[in-house]
């Protein structure tokens, strides 16, 4: 039996088990084989998970097995007189761990001190329960507290009470311990690690461009100064110019999982500060319908992969995620004007963009025929110098936006290769060149047409986990007005 609190010394145990102390035997057959010591030899390292402290996730949990050991925070406490019901909680779920007075007393009169979201450890013989999370409980033979809560907590985890946002983010390291927030990240995690396995399949080359540079691709009202030795410089916008100056070396392929950064005043449920992308760039296209193919299949297979290994996290979440398996349906800037107008009667402020309002009925329209995911495609050129114009037309660019459930989640198309042609598009947009002249001086020595795209992790997590705001979506998010934690 163990019985252990860490902090106030209540101890009553007949054998401190060496498995709860950081050790580590030396090989076998050396002679100092019998000691121990808080650094493990390098050969020792050989299993996949090493975890200094013995236990199993509680999803692992099998009725009947064997004696287990399990640890986590306490998330539930139910005291019914001689009976005491723990809730544990780690990153797999919950567990019941049964205190019976008369079966283990030592055991019982030391759980009575236990605290919510302590950190416990639990060895125990797992048994069949209907009742229990999981329908698994814990007999427990051993039980310590590893850590204790500061009380009261300023955020209730394991009750389901309406806390506004502000106040869960003011208290983040908490919140992100409910199982919900978790499932979040989780599936964060999972979309993520989906997109890139699909281009390193694909042969794309993973990259990693600044974060700090002397300008900005679109110009320079949303960028952060910050001051860099001697010089002024900025926090990237966007590695836009970056990727095209790898396709000008030969890349011909590349992707970046990465952080940009807007200097906007906003204050609204899709704009953050920093914010993560996935950006994409390839080489030798025919057109920008090469980049949304591959930006659809990618996609599809990340969704895919995520509604086939996520399934207790989307449970959590109470999502039914949809895979969208037929072709994304394509349409122009002008045909979604024409849907906006006849159908809703709304067209938006500026002519040459679609405004939030149009892209959600947009979305409505789409996803009422059976697509969340859309591509809007030939946005005005007058904005942007980088993409290429459409030949014969005066006024669309190879610009497009990917629309999912009703937000842009996207934007991309095919550059403008032409050097020559690129720096009259600047110029007559006002943009200062001197700024840019590493990167047209890249461009101009033979580059081969090329597009990509920036795509929001965070906006298509919060689309994904059906989040009301984007900053759900974001461990720790950054606003005009929030900082910290």
């Amino acid at each position: 039996m163990l019985v252990t609190r860490h902090h106030d010394t209540l101890e009553s145990n007949e054998q401190v088990s060496a498995e709860n102390a950081f050790e580590t035997a030396t090989p076998s057959g050396s002679a100092d084989a019998e000691t121990t010591s808080l650094c493990r030899p390098p050969d020792q390292f050989v299993l996949t998970h090493v975890s200094m402290i013995e236990r199993i996730h509680t999803s692992d949990v099998e009725p009947d097995a064997d004696e287990v050991a399990i640890a986590g925070h306490v998330h539930e406490i139910r005291d019914l007189g001689g009976l005491v019901f723990l809730i544990v909680r780690d990153r797999e779920g919950l567990i019941q761990i049964v205190f019976k007075e008369e079966r283990e007393p030592e055991l019982f009169e030391a759980v009575q001190d236990v605290g919510a979201e302590d950190v416990v450890r639990v060895v125990g013989e797992p048994l069949e329960s209907d009742q229990a999370p999981g329908g698994v409980e814990i007999a427990p033979t051993e039980y310590e507290v590893i850590d204790e809560a500061d009380s009261p907590l300023p955020l209730e985890i394991s009750k389901d009470i309406e806390v506004d946002l502000s106040t869960r983010l003011d208290n983040r390291a908490l919140d992100l311990r409910k199982p919900e927030t978790l499932a979040v990240f989780t599936l964060r995690s999972e979309l993520i690690t989906a997109m890139e396995e699909w281009f390193d399949d694909e042969g794309f080359v993973d990259i990693k461009t600044p974060l700090i540079s002397k300008g900005g691709a679109e110009g320079g009202a949303e960028l952060f100064p910050i001051l860099y030795y001697n010089q002024d410089a900025f926090l990237s916008q966007s590695p836009q110019l970056y990727k095209q100056m790898l396709m000008a070396s030969g890349y011909e392929a590349v992707y970046e999982t990465g952080t940009a950064f807007r200097a906007e005043d906003f204050a609204t449920s899709r704009h953050v500060s920093e914010i993560a992308m996935f950006d994409v760039e390839l080489a030798y296209i025919d057109d920008h319908d090469d980049v949304m193919d591959v930006q659809e299949e990618s996609l599809r297979y990340a969704l895919r992969e995520v509604a086939e290994n996520a399934e207790r996290e989307l449970d959590l979440l109470d999502v039914d995620l949809e895979v969208p398996e037929d072709d994304f349906p394509r349409i122009t800037f002008d045909e979604a004007l024409d849907i906006l107008e006849t159908e809703y009667g709304h067209f938006p402020d500026d002519p040459t963009d679609l405004d939030t309002k149009g892209e959600k009925l947009l979305g409505e329209h789409f996803e009422e025929q059976g697509h969340p995911a859309f591509f809007v495609v030939g946005y005005p050129d007058e904005k942007f110098y980088y993409m290429q114009d459409v030949p014969d037309d005066d006024i669309a660019s190879r610009k497009f936006d990917l629309i999912y459930k009703g937000q842009e989640l996207s934007s991309g198309g095919q550059r403008e290769h032409d050097v020559e042609r690129m720096v009259e598009e600047m110029e007559s947009e006002g943009v200062e060149t001197a700024n840019f002249e590493f990167y047209i001086e890249a461009l101009s020595y033979g580059t081969p047409p090329h597009g990509g795209y920036g795509l929001g992790i965070d906006r298509l997590v919060q689309k994904v986990a059906g989040l009301d705001n984007i900053k759900e979506a974001i461990m720790f998010p950054r606003d005009p007005n929030r900082l910290e934690p």
